[in-house]
């Protein structure tokens, strides 16, 4: 429910972005708006408070967020305070923020290795992504998994090219319980 929800009000807000041809500014200023509630809790824990009334939510949202951000993202943030859906801003505007990049080509890609990997390691695997994606610029994410023993696992959005050794040794594993001996 919480995934269709966000999905809803971020395509929402992406339309909106597309209408008022804003795309860019919109997307900066849900940036912002998630790094405003990320670094102030107890603002979100306002926001969500069963007690306080919605006119008073929507007081407090105007008095922060009122001349710093556009009238659409004002007016949006208006709405969902007014539908009581301010628990899911956190992914409404992470899903508007992917629709964006996914908008502007631009791919999200978490590459784990089993050793940390050079520089040149890095921008090799970029490159090659780029070649072979239809995006034209990555937001790259590395991390190390020792776990792995050798080799990558890759993700982009809902993809995956695991090529790590951990996955080649589970798959001969399950291929040699098949064999039956006798």
């Amino acid at each position: 429910m919480a995934k269709l929800i966000s999905k809803t009000y971020g395509e929402a807000l992406f339309e909106t972005a597309l209408d008022v041809k804003n795309v860019d500014g919109l997307f900066a200023e849900a940036e912002a708006v998630r790094e405003i509630l990320s670094d102030n809790p107890k603002l979100l824990k306002l926001f969500n408070h069963p007690n306080i009334i919605k006119e008073e939510k929507l007081e407090v949202m105007e008095s922060v967020f009122k001349g710093r951000v556009s009238a659409e993202m004002t007016g949006f943030l208006k709405v969902v305070i007014e539908k009581g859906r301010q628990n899911e801003l956190d992914a409404i505007l992470s899903y508007f923020i992917g629709e964006v990049k996914e908008y502007k080509k631009i791919g999200i890609a978490f590459v784990t290795s089993a050793a940390p990997l050079s520089d040149e390691q890095k921008e090799q695997i970029e490159q090659k992504l780029l070649e072979t994606t239809k995006y034209e610029a990555f937001e790259m994410n590395f991390r190390v998994d020792e776990s792995l023993i050798g080799g990558l696992v890759i993700r982009i959005g809902d993809r995956v090219v695991d090529s790590s050794v951990k996955s080649r040794l589970y798959e001969l594993k399950k291929e040699l319980m098949k064999i039956q001996l006798g």
